[in-house]
C-alpha cells in the first residue's frame, strides 16, 4: 500500500506524518488543532486526507466524517474561549483601544444577534474567519445547538470540497494548496482594505470634531 507522500518539513511535515500514521483519526486531530493553531494548514490536511482515501487508507466518507468532527471539536473549544472572555472583558478591552468605541460593539452585537447563525455557517468556509468566528459566537452566548448545527454544516461543505479534490487529484493533491492560498490572500487583502477604510473614516471624523 502506498504511503502518503510528504511535501516538506515543519508543520506540513508534521501533518502528513500524522495522517500517514493514524489515518482518519489523525486527519481529524490535525483539523482540530488547526482551529486552535491557525499556522497548521487545513488546505494541506483536507486534500491529503482525500489522497489517503484514494490509496485505500480510509474511505472518502470516513475522511470527511473525521475531518468534520475535528472541525467541530476545535470550534467548540474556541466557542468556550469566547464564553470565558465574555462581553464585559471584551468591552473593557475595546474601551482602551484607539479609534474603537463601545458603541461599535453595540452595533456589532445587534448585527450578530440578527445574523449570527448565517455568519457562523458562512464563516466556516472563509479562510482566517473559519476559526475566529467561533469566539464572538461564544462571547454572545449563541445557542450551543444552533452553533453546533451551523458549524457542522459549514465545515462539512468546506471539508468535502477539499477532501474530494485531494481524492480525485491523487498524487497531485498538493496542487489544491496553491488555489487555497490565492483565496486566502484575497480574503486578507479585503480585510486590509476594510481596516484601512475604517481607520481613515475615524481619523477624518476625529479631525472634523477638533
Amino acid at each position: 500500500m502506498t504511503s502518503t507522500p510528504t511535501t516538506d518539513g515543519g508543520l506540513t511535515g508534521f501533518v502528513t506524518d500524522l495522517v500517514d500514521r493514524l489515518g482518519g483519526p489523525g486527519a481529524g486531530l490535525a483539523v482540530a488543532l488547526e482551529n486552535l493553531f491557525p499556522p497548521i494548514p487545513s488546505e494541506v490536511i483536507l486534500p491529503l486526507a482525500g489522497f489517503a482515501a484514494g490509496q485505500g487508507r480510509m474511505s472518502v466518507i470516513g475522511a470527511i466524517a473525521w475531518t468534520t468532527l475535528g472541525s467541530v471539536v476545535g470550534a467548540v473549544a474556541l466557542y468556550y474561549a469566547g464564553v470565558l472572555l465574555g462581553r464585559d472583558r471584551l468591552r473593557a478591552i475595546a474601551g482602551r483601544l484607539p479609534l474603537i468605541k463601545v458603541s461599535d460593539l453595540d452595533r456589532t452585537e445587534a448585527w450578530f444577534h440578527r445574523h449570527g447563525p448565517k455568519t457562523v455557517l458562512l464563516g466556516r468556509m472563509i479562510p482566517i474567519f473559519r476559526s475566529l468566528i467561533s469566539i464572538p459566537a461564544g462571547v454572545e452566548r449563541m445557542s450551543l445547538p444552533v452553533f453546533l448545527l451551523c458549524t457542522t454544516v459549514g465545515s462539512l461543505i468546506w471539508n468535502s470540497v477539499f477532501v474530494l479534490s485531494g481524492y480525485y487529484l491523487g498524487a497531485n493533491w498538493h496542487e489544491v494548496e496553491a488555489y487555497a492560498a490565492t483565496f486566502q490572500k484575497l480574503v486578507i487583502a479585503v480585510c486590509v482594505v476594510a481596516v484601512a477604510a475604517f481607520v481613515a473614516v475615524r481619523l477624518v471624523r476625529r479631525h472634523r470634531v477638533r
